[in-house]
């Protein structure tokens, strides 16, 4: 997000350039047809692997912005975001939310699917449960990802729901989203590659 409103569309253009696929992590959350145009606008950037929206803008949005996304083969991932990993039950409730994180997220993922998308960005805590309820086709993006340094006490920052590169890897989640552990680190690279091989790792014991 901080990226696109610095640089925008050229931005991205620039990351695709150099081969890499795309997350377009913005989080659209807004009446239907102004997600739809959004989401037809972005789906034109290159290389863009995964989109997403947040799920607690309903299913009638969720539709709009898969029809506007298209169903053509290899087009771009949509993905609802159910609850942040920075939010625990004492902030769910405090936005008026009756529910568990984990209550929320399953009935969120249940809309998601409804609405035509292609998974969810969850926790690594509510990941096995969805998994089992929406089955291996389904997509489940993790963010609150923390690594553990040697030694060291796991770091939460303003996350509350939060899980090693390892422990979302067990459980299932088929991709990771890692911010800080990486663009804050020391050694950016050493730091993705440590998570990387800590992923790999994980993924020959699951």
């Amino acid at each position: 997000m901080q990226l696109f409103t610095a640089c925008g569309p050229e931005g991205v253009c620039k990351i695709a350039s150099l081969g890499s696929g795309i997350f377009l992590d913005l989080k659209f959350h807004d009446i239907p047809n102004t997600v739809a145009g959004a989401v037809r606008a972005a789906v034109d950037l290159p290389k863009l692997s995964f989109l997403n929206v947040h799920a607690l803008g309903g299913l009638e949005m969720m539709r709009a912005a898969a029809e506007a996304r298209g169903a053509k083969p290899g087009s771009t991932k949509l993905l609802g975001v159910t609850i942040l990993t920075s939010m625990d039950a004492q902030a769910v409730r405090s936005v008026g939310i009756s529910g568990t994180p984990a209550a929320e997220v399953l009935k969120l993922a249940k809309l998601v699917e409804r609405a035509g998308l292609d998974g969810v960005v969850a926790s690594t805590h509510e990941v096995k449960n969805l998994r089992k309820a929406f089955g291996k086709d389904f997509v489940l993006m993790v963010g609150g990802v923390r690594p553990i340094p040697a030694g060291g006490k796991r770091p939460s920052d303003d996350q509350a729901r939060v899980a090693t590169p390892a422990e979302a890897v067990r459980a299932g989640a088929d991709y990771l989203i890692v911010g800080r552990p990486i663009n804050a680190a020391p050694d950016p690279v050493a730091a993705a590659k440590a998570i990387l091989n800590e992923m790999a790792e994980a993924e020959v014991s699951r």
